[in-house]
């Protein structure tokens, strides 16, 4: 490969400031790296994702998001951090930005200093809760429920926010990231995400997971409206409303870093 110099952004999301949300690098390009390139960059940034994007025609981004363990359908955080470079630094007199994406077409509103994000929700199927999720949590949730992920719901926000689970058991169980949540006395809602499957153990603020927590807290709650916290160690507020089977999810970024990589 000849040489090549990428410039890259390192953004976090569902933040206001930074050190705090979660952080997604964002490489928006000209034409498209080979595949084993974007995920060597991955690897090599080391963050929960990477995001590749390359605008197609005169309006609408081809997006592109992989985890250290490969590529992914879905990801809120590095979708806001992407519609934020390009709102900054490429195209500042856009308030709306269009992606194609593996999860469809996901549309980006600027409006403020928040980005709305239009995404699809994951319908949710009751599962029992068994052993392997207790030993794998290391508390018996009261609910569980499967969409691409598993989403384990539980009768207390403390539960959520000191849980230790076993990543090896994690591993095992079935969908692809784990979802722990309770409802809030500060906000409807708190989480936690866990994806040792992707080779990230603790998802700092997951946007597709929401796809899947919102709407559960929307129906239990019967709101349409939302304001969620991730009580990840970094931390991060999401904003969301339910219509119909799309959720908006809202949230600030905050640059941290503009660098360029050089590959060849």
């Amino acid at each position: 490969m000849k040489d090549i110099a990428l410039k890259q952004f390192v953004v976090d999301a569902f933040t206001d400031h930074v050190f705090a949300g979660n952080p997604a690098a964002v490489c928006v390009m000209e034409q498209w790296l080979p595949e084993d390139v974007m995920l060597s960059i991955t690897r090599e940034n080391n963050l929960s994702e990477t995001a590749f994007a390359v605008k197609e025609g005169n309006d609408s981004y081809r997006l592109r998001w992989f985890t250290p363990g490969g590529e992914i359908d879905l990801c809120g955080h590095a979708t806001l951090a992407t519609a934020y470079v390009i709102a900054r630094f490429i195209e500042p007199e856009r308030t709306q930005i269009a992606f194609e994406t593996r999860g469809g077409t996901l549309t980006v509103t600027k409006r403020g200093d928040l980005f709305d994000m239009d995404f699809p929700c994951y319908e949710l199927t009751p599962v029992p809760v068994t052993q392997a999720m207790v030993d794998a949590i290391g508390v018996e949730p009261a609910e569980a429920y499967m969409g691409r992920d598993l989403l384990c719901v539980f009768d207390s926000a403390d539960a959520v926010r000191n849980v230790k689970p076993d990543q090896g058991r994690v591993k095992e169980l079935d969908g692809l990231l784990l979802h722990v949540t309770a409802k809030d006395s500060d906000f409807d809602c708190v989480s936690r995400s866990f994806a040792p499957k992707c080779n990230v153990p603790e998802d700092p603020v997951c946007g597709s997971g929401h796809c899947h927590i919102l709407p559960y807290w929307s129906k239990k709650l019967g709101k349409a409206e939302l304001t969620a916290y991730q009580a990840s160690p970094r931390g991060g507020i999401l904003y969301g409303a339910l219509k119909g089977n799309r959720v908006r999810i809202s949230g600030k970024a905050a640059l941290y870093s503009e660098a360029m990589i050089h590959i060849g």
